[in-house]
């Protein structure tokens, strides 16, 4: 299993990146699809990210579907 502190700092990052704009959509669906499995709810939501940005690949998206993009992200690395 992976290192969960690791992917909580990594997942923020990612975030705020992509949230600022300074990220573009493909580079993270690719770091999601890449990120490989975790424990417990953590892996759960994971999963379900990875999943979300696979289902949704169309680009351009819509502002909805970007703050879905960002809900998803920051489910990773709630409480």
């Amino acid at each position: 299993m992976n290192n969960i502190p690791d992917l909580m700092a990594s997942a923020k990052t990612v975030h705020a990146r992509y949230s600022a704009g300074r990220m573009g959509r493909e580079t993270v669906r690719e770091w999601i699809g890449r990120l490989g499995a975790y424990d417990g709810p953590t892996g759960d939501r994971v999963r379900e990210a990875a999943e979300w940005f696979r289902a949704n690949k169309s680009e351009p998206v819509s502002e909805e579907i970007r703050r879905t993009d960002l809900e998803r992200i920051a489910a990773i690395f709630a409480p």
